[in-house]
C-alpha cells in the first residue's frame, strides 16, 4: 500500500526519505517539482537519485479528491463536491475577487459543533480530513482553474472555512498550512491564510506554540453568552470570557490580524443593542470586525436581515474605531457562500 505523497510537510517527506534509505535533501527537488510545476511523475528532475524515484515509483501515491460536482454561479464563484477513497464527500468554493481567486476549504467530512446558524453543523460529524485530503481540494481546484479559466486562474488566499472545525482537526490542518506555505512547496504568503474556529478551546491553547504564523478568525455573532450559545452551543463549555484573553495574546503584525466574524440575523442579533454590547466588548482590542448577513440554507428557522439594519449595525461598530466591513455575499444561488455548505 502507497502513502500520498501530499500527506508529508517538508520535513516530514525528509525523515520519509531517509527511513528509505535516501538523502534528505531530495525531498527539496521533490517538493519544488510536484507543487511548483504540478508535476505528477519524478523522472525528469534533474538530480534526483535513481534510490529516490525506485522509492517514490514504488511507495508513493500523487491521487487527488475526485470532482463529483461543480457548480457556478453568475459572479464566477464555483463550488465542488469532491469525493475521497473512501467515498466520503466535502464541499470546497473557490471565489473570485480582483481577477484573483480564494479557495475555501473543508477541513471534515461534516463537523460536531452542530452550530444552527451553519448547514453544515446539520450534517453531523463524519470523520476528519487527512492532510492530502486538504492540500487536494487546493490542488484539484488549482488544476481545474488552469485548464477551464487559463487566464484568470491564481489563487492567493486560502481561508479555512469550509465544512468542519478545523482547530477540532489541528494536526492535519497545521501540517497543511506548512505546505501550503513551505517555499518549496506552495509558497502562499502566511498573513494570506486564515483559519475560522467557533472557538475551540483545546485547539486554541495549542496554536501559539505550534501552528504557524497566520491568521485567525473567530466565529463571534453575538457578545451575549446566551444567544451566543444558541448559535454556538461549545460556548457553554467554551465562553468568550475564556476564547478573546487568549486570541488577544496570539502574536501580530502590520498583515496578521485577528478577524471577529458577525453573522447578523434578522431579529436575533442585529439590533442596535446587539451592535453597542458588541463594540463595548471589543474596543480596546486589536479587533477587525467582519459583518456577514446571514445566507439561508434549507430547512433554517434564521432570515437575513435588511439592507438598513446591516447598515446601523456597521456605522455603530465603526463608531467605536473598530475597523470593520460588511462582506460582500458570493455563490448564495449555488449554496456555496458562508455557512452554506453541506455534501449529503
Amino acid at each position: 500500500m502507497t502513502a500520498s505523497f501530499f500527506q508529508f510537510s517538508l520535513d516530514g517527506l525528509k525523515n520519509y526519505l531517509v527511513q528509505h534509505g535516501c538523502n534528505a535533501d531530495q525531498a527539496r527537488l521533490l517538493f519544488n517539482w510536484h507543487y511548483k510545476k504540478n508535476k505528477v511523475t519524478p523522472c525528469e528532475i534533474n538530480g534526483l537519485s535513481t534510490k529516490t524515484k525506485e522509492v517514490v515509483n514504488s511507495y508513493l501515491n500523487f491521487n487527488l479528491p475526485l470532482i463529483d460536482q461543480i457548480q457556478t454561479s453568475e459572479d464566477r464563484t464555483v463550488k465542488f463536491l469532491f469525493s475521497f477513497q473512501d467515498g466520503k464527500k466535502v464541499e470546497t468554493v473557490i471565489i473570485p475577487f480582483n481577477q484573483k481567486y480564494t479557495v475555501c476549504l473543508s477541513s471534515q467530512v461534516g463537523c460536531a459543533m452542530n452550530c444552527s446558524f451553519c448547514y453544515t453543523g446539520t450534517q453531523g460529524l463524519t470523520r476528519s480530513l487527512k492532510t492530502e485530503e486538504i492540500i487536494g481540494q487546493f490542488l484539484a481546484a488549482q488544476t481545474w482553474l488552469t485548464l477551464n479559466r487559463p487566464h484568470d486562474n491564481r489563487i492567493l488566499n486560502v481561508v479555512f472555512m469550509g465544512q468542519g472545525e478545523p482547530l477540532h482537526n489541528f494536526d492535519n490542518v497545521k501540517t497543511a498550512v506548512e505546505i501550503l506555505i513551505s517555499q518549496h512547496g506552495l509558497s502562499l504568503a502566511d498573513h494570506k491564510i486564515t483559519i475560522s474556529t467557533s472557538g475551540y478551546l483545546p485547539g486554541l491553547l495549542r496554536w501559539k506554540d505550534e501552528m504557524p504564523s497566520v491568521n485567525i478568525a473567530l466565529s463571534l455573532h453575538s457578545p451575549v453568552d446566551e444567544k451566543r450559545s444558541q448559535l454556538i452551543p461549545i460556548n457553554k463549555k467554551y465562553p468568550l470570557k475564556d476564547v478573546i484573553p487568549l486570541i488577544e495574546q496570539f502574536p501580530q503584525g502590520k498583515k496578521r490580524f485577528v478577524t471577529y466574524e458577525y453573522l447578523l440575523i434578522h431579529d436575533f442579533n442585529d439590533s442596535e443593542e446587539d451592535a453597542l454590547q458588541t463594540a463595548q466588548l471589543l474596543v480596546g482590542t486589536k479587533a477587525f470586525m467582519n459583518l456577514i448577513p446571514f445566507n439561508p440554507f434549507p430547512g433554517t428557522k434564521w432570515k437575513r436581515p435588511s439592507t438598513e439594519r446591516i447598515q446601523k449595525f456597521f456605522e455603530i461598530i465603526e463608531s467605536f474605531k473598530i475597523p470593520v466591513t460588511i462582506r460582500t455575499t458570493k455563490g448564495d444561488k449555488i449554496l456555496a457562500a458562508c455557512g452554506q455548505l453541506n455534501s449529503l
